[in-house]
């Protein structure tokens, strides 16, 4: 499917990044996945063709594009696979955060490494009882002499297993609520740093998470980003642009299901003709079209809001929403396209029904996707 709105630069992009994932991405998709690999060769790749950082600025080592540029390059990342795609979102949130909050050594340190590859982030929020609510949050930083002192864990962190550094969220005001919270930048081979267990996911499963404990880790003044007490609005302020490259990769499985589903539906023959043409099969691939062009509409729509200096949370939401909730129904739906087949591991359209249903759940459950959205619409 093309747009017809996008700009040349803008077409162009996506056809260079889905080329990349049609020769590079989706022939190791199968091998990753089936061994939980993390493929940092793979990242050195799209870190010399400009692929990390889409709206870092090229000043800092980015590719100095839109935050448009950024859904088009996730959605072709997650044709080819969604595990390389979450990492793409993952340096970019990062990314964004020590562009906009980050001091000149803490850009020189961390985001110029991150966007070449040669340093791996993990963005450490989660808690056992800090998920959908934060106020649940436990881990504290607390001052001592010129720097702090971090206590706490994390689970199911994004890269935990194989990250160098990680942006914690820590309470640094135990009586402040969410005024009291503040981020750290925090080397994973100080003393005190623990990496629990790596998870086995159900899908993604070349995007590894584990657990992080922190026992007394000494750290120095200037591991803070941005201000005291501002972790909360920091990390808030990435979410609109974190949800709409979620909603884009859930775009990405859904296109790559769509496209399973056509061509097996053409060359599968049963009673004597194409599976293609019972009215079924037929609805069942009009559906999957359908959302799937709705779904792009939307991420586009509130991509061009934030380019414009709006805010977008709103529309933000319901695209993360509607993509992600539509990405799991037509991949079950591809699934049953395929029959018996599509139970089967090695077929594509089996790891995309997987891949698709974290997408209800990170970033903000979709349930908390409509409190937002009633609470904007009744506001």
């Amino acid at each position: 499917m093309t747009n017809a709105d996008l700009s040349d630069t803008h077409r162009a992009l996506r056809d260079a990044v889905r080329r990349f994932a049609e020769s590079r991405i989706t022939p190791l998709a199968a091998a990753l996945d089936e061994e939980e690999h993390y493929p940092s060769e793979l990242y050195a790749e799209l870190a010399a063709l400009g692929f990390l950082g889409i709206t870092v600025p090229e000043a800092l080592g980015g590719a100095g594009a839109d935050v448009l540029a950024y859904a088009l390059v996730m959605e072709e990342m997650s044709r080819g696979y969604a595990s390389v795609a979450d990492q793409v979102g993952l340096v970019e949130l990062l990314g964004t955060l020590l562009t906009q909050h980050g001091t000149p050594a803490q850009q020189e340190t961390y985001l110029r490494p991150l966007l070449r590859a040669e340093r791996r982030c993990a963005y450490a929020l989660t808690e056992a009882e800090a998920g959908s609510d934060l106020a649940g949050l436990r881990t504290t930083a607390r001052r001592d002499g010129n720097g702090w002192v971090l206590d706490g864990a994390k689970l199911w962190i994004h890269n935990a297993p194989v990250a160098d550094f990680a942006a914690v969220l820590a309470r640094t005001d135990p009586d402040a609520g969410h005024r009291g919270m503040s981020i750290l930048l925090v080397d994973l081979d100080r003393p005190g740093v623990t990496r629990d267990r790596k998870e086995h996911k159900m899908g993604q499963r070349a995007s590894p998470v584990g657990g992080l404990r922190f026992d007394g880790v000494r750290l120095p003044a200037e591991a803070l980003l941005g201000s005291e007490g501002r972790g909360f609005h920091l990390m808030m302020s990435v979410l609109d642009k974190g949800r709409i490259g979620i909603a884009a990769l859930a775009v990405g499985i859904l296109a790559a299901a769509l496209e399973d589903s056509i061509a097996y539906a053409k060359q599968r023959r049963q009673f004597g003709q194409p599976i293609a043409d019972f009215q079924a099969v037929q609805w069942m691939i009009a559906d999957m079209a359908k959302d799937a062009h709705a779904a792009r509409l939307m991420v586009h729509h509130a991509a061009r809001i934030l380019d414009a200096g709006g805010r977008a949370t709103l529309e933000a939401s319901m695209a993360k929403c509607f993509a992600s909730d539509a990405a799991v129904v037509r991949t079950a739906d591809a699934v049953q396209i395929h029959g018996g087949s599509g139970y089967i591991r090695g077929v594509r359209v089996e790891r995309l029904f997987r891949d698709a249903k974290i997408t209800q759940i990170y970033e903000g459950t979709n349930q908390v996707q409509r409190m937002i959205m009633a609470r904007a619409l009744l506001a």
